[in-house]
């Protein structure tokens, strides 16, 4: 039902919104080669922690380029924590392929959502993922703009989002990059798919 909701969701969002999209549109379009450094350059994200991790680090942030510079990174975007696919499958196809990708001298495997930091903290925990997954909050989706990785999912009470997608970056170059036709769909952006990738 839900993975319904969300087609026809997304298929009318994408109708009302073709004929001025183009106008919109004042970021950088993702694709194999794109310099995220460059692309995402004035964007920080917010590694997940607790409440009172956050008061005592000063509300820091994670800037782009401290994730991405001189490192073999994996990254995953999803529409949001504690969803459905995001938590059944998405998460779950990276955690229990962690070793694989150590083996491939990944130096980071990153899950990010447009969602605060503290949710993504209290998500990762309940998935025992944390210590294997670096979760991030792109609290203000301007991470996913950057990139034109952005979706509206209000029909589905979602609102701003992001696409399902995963990247293999080198050095802020991305190498690779898998791109789901629908926020439900789980068929290009999983583990499996970018191992076979680096």
């Amino acid at each position: 039902m839900a993975s319904t909701i969300l087609r026809r969701a997304t298929s009318s969002v994408i109708k009302s919104s073709l004929l001025t999209e183009a106008s919109r549109r004042s970021y950088a379009s993702v694709a194999v080669g794109t310099d995220i450094l460059s692309a995402a350059s004035q964007v920080s994200l917010q590694k997940a922690r607790s409440w009172d991790e956050g008061v005592t680090s000063n509300f820091s942030t994670t800037s782009v380029n401290d994730i991405f510079k001189g490192k073999k990174v994996v990254i995953f975007g999803l529409p949001g924590a504690y969803t459905g696919v995001c938590s059944q499958q998405h998460v779950p196809s990276y955690k229990k392929n962690i070793d694989k990708f150590k083996a491939k001298r990944i130096d980071s495997v990153i899950c990010v959502a447009i969602n605060d930091p503290y949710v993504m903290n209290a998500w990762a925990d309940k998935l025992q993922a944390k210590d294997v997954i670096e979760f991030y909050g792109d609290f203000d989706g301007s991470f996913h703009k950057s990139l034109e990785l952005g979706k509206d999912l209000s029909a589905a009470l979602l609102g701003p989002r992001s696409e399902r997608w995963s990247a293999y970056v080198v050095d802020g170059k991305v190498k690779a990059l898998n791109v789901e036709g629908a926020p439900s769909d789980f068929k290009v952006s999983g583990a499996e798919v970018i191992l076979e990738q680096i």
